[in-house]
């Protein structure tokens, strides 16, 4: 019996300090992210009204003050993000933008509570189980990971895709299928996470007194990190500006987290100091959160005692109050609402 308690103690460590960091980071990312996600999409309705609308290609957001202080409230969540990476895994990150459905949820259905406790039990799971962060001296480190075969050919893989997706896609299907601007976005973002976790560890190990700036290695990922964050605000704006924030949302949160999980996986090999059981719970608690989101978003507008509204068709571009043209219900009706 003390054997067997010992082998857990052993194969269970706790949390390293850096984790811990790591975790208040991601918790304060998820707070500003969140609220940026409807300061930004008031503000791109707000600039939609009096201009050329996002969806179509238009920039006249970009002289809406609503929309910058959305930026601005994004920019901080970055921030808080970018430096969770630069001390913890991206398994353990990046799941934690789940707690982003629940801060900004008010009046929850009680499956949106259920979905709440889903997304906590989940994100706990996976903080728990997480892998420690690999011991790196050096960005070239970082480099030589990057550059492994495997990697290449995953990274080559989702530039195709994407570049596909843009080329192909976007003109005809950008403004009635969800899925294009949210695969572009999420694509790109598995490769920005991972070229900010590199320039996190060498401003890291820069601020600790071993100088990373003389390498032309950091000042690429430098440059990746740019490219893939442009790239992910252009296609984010028209999701938003087209479609409704309760399904932009959840959809974006599991296809970028699953790609990032899997790029992190793949580059930093997270899963090579783990065991088997360890990576099955961390498995778990990532679908638990993605059935907790599920529920959170599909419950959102419930009442207690409401009828089940049918989907109904209307125009593309429906209100926040009605329904997608692919007859998904973004949000109830006021009116079906009244007594």
């Amino acid at each position: 019996m003390a054997e067997s308690g010992g082998g857990w103690r052993d194969s269970y460590r706790g949390m390293s300090s850096d984790n811990i960091k790591g975790l208040v980071l991601a918790i304060s990312s998820s707070l500003f992210i969140g609220a940026s996600f409807i300061v930004k999409k008031k503000g791109l309705k707000k600039a939609g009204a009096t201009g050329t609308r996002a969806g179509v290609g238009g920039y006249s957001y970009l002289y809406e003050p609503l929309w910058w202080i959305g930026v601005t409230t994004m920019l901080l969540g970055e921030i808080a993000n970018f430096a969770a990476y630069a001390f913890a895994p991206a398994i353990l990150v990046t799941p934690l933008g789940a707690l982003t459905h629940i801060i900004l949820l008010e009046k929850l259905h009680i499956f949106g509570v259920l979905g709440c406790a889903l997304c906590v039990v989940g994100s706990t799971t996976i903080v728990l189980h997480a892998p420690q962060e690999q011991e790196i001296g050096s960005v070239l480190e970082v480099w030589n990971l990057a550059t492994e075969p495997a990697f290449m050919f995953y990274a080559s893989l989702i530039i195709g895709a994407a570049v596909f997706l843009i080329i192909r896609y976007v003109p005809q299907y950008g403004q009635t299928n969800v899925m294009v601007y949210i695969g572009i976005c999420s694509l790109v973002g598995s490769l920005s996470v991972m070229s900010v976790k590199a320039l996190g560890i060498a401003l890291k190990l820069t601020f600790s007194g071993t100088n990373q700036l003389f390498y032309p290695q950091t000042w690429v990922f430098t440059l990746v990190v740019l490219t893939c964050v442009v790239t992910q605000l252009n296609y984010l704006n028209k999701a938003l500006d087209t479609f409704n924030t309760a399904i932009v949302s959840p959809i974006y949160y599991v296809m970028f987290t699953s790609l990032t999980i899997l790029a992190s996986v793949i580059m930093f090999k997270d899963w090579d100091r783990q065991n088997g059981t360890q990576i099955v719970t961390e498995m778990c608690g990532f679908v638990t959160i993605l059935s907790g989101t599920f529920l959170l978003h599909r419950t959102k507008d419930m009442v207690e005692g409401s009828p089940v509204i049918l989907p109904v068709r209307i125009s593309k571009h429906a209100d926040e109050d009605g329904f997608e043209s692919e007859g998904i219900p973004l949000r109830r009706q006021e009116s079906l609402r009244s007594p």
